[in-house]
């Protein structure tokens, strides 16, 4: 896909990855950029930026999905690429275990990270079906291929967003529908914490917001399924699929190494 001429919509889009990728669609040409986000005046001032538009948005609750694909189809026209990138993260409790993240946490990482990209392509999916023709480009993490140290939440999810999205492009890329998800490790957003190394994720270097608009770019281009940002996400993923309890081995060599 081109980004030129298309209508596009980014959640999570005030700041961070979703930000990056509406300036840079906008520098694409795109004809018309939604930005959308929960803090409102944050959608806003990105769009203000780019000429889009702006439009607040929650995307744990599926009513507001629905209303931003309606109020983007009213006054833009067909949604030709939808982001679904917004996303949050939160950690184990200190010397807990992988379960000791609260109830209420889990369920918003569950809301946020898996049900908003069910939520969007059930809201954007008949009409791009309709017209054989809709990409959808969801923003998971490299977590979701191998893990995260510190946060069992948060691997689970993103674990569950890639498999959802295997699903839509089974199911529909004979309806002409294209998908992608875009799997970073470390990248220089609020959600990287306190880590000034990036901490376990941060083993192969800390990039921009920007470098991984590049890499969207790229990858959506090529149609790839997988977008990766750092390229020795692939390297890793393939050992882990081939030597699971070697690769288990090397995660908690990698934990030791950071709690000491």
């Amino acid at each position: 896909m081109q980004i030129k001429d298309k209508v596009v919509v980014v959640t999570g889009a005030a700041s961070g990855i979703g930000a990056a990728l509406c300036r840079r669609f906008h520098r694409e040409g795109a004809r018309a950029v939604v930005v959308a986000d929960l803090n409102g005046d944050g959608a806003r001032l990105v769009s203000q930026e780019i000429g889009g538009i702006g439009i607040q948005t929650d995307v744990a609750v599926e009513s507001d999905l629905i209303r931003l694909v309606q109020e983007t189809e009213n006054q833009c026209g067909p949604i030709d690429l939808f982001c679904s990138n917004a996303g949050v993260s939160y950690r184990d409790e200190p010397d807990g275990t992988a379960a000791s993240c609260s109830n209420e946490n889990w369920q918003k990482a569950w809301d946020i990270n898996v049900m908003a990209h069910v939520y969007a392509a059930r809201a954007v999916l008949p009409g791009m079906i309709a017209r054989k023709n809709g990409y959808l480009l969801n923003t998971v993490s490299a977590a979701g291929l191998l893990n995260q140290i510190g946060s069992a939440s948060y691997s689970t999810t993103k674990h569950a967003a890639i498999g959802f999205a295997e699903s839509l492009a089974i199911t529909h890329g004979d309806d002409g529908i294209k998908v992608s998800v875009i799997c970073p490790q470390a990248v220089a957003t609020p959600m990287l914490g306190n880590f000034e190394d990036g901490g376990p994720q941060g083993v192969d270097g800390i990039v921009t917001p920007e470098d991984v608009a590049d890499s969207v770019v790229a990858g959506l281009a090529a149609e790839s399924f997988l977008i990766l940002p750092h390229e020795k996400v692939r390297l890793y993923t393939q050992r882990k699929i081939s030597d699971y309890d070697r690769w288990l081995n090397g995660m908690r060599r990698l934990r030791r190494s950071f709690a000491n």
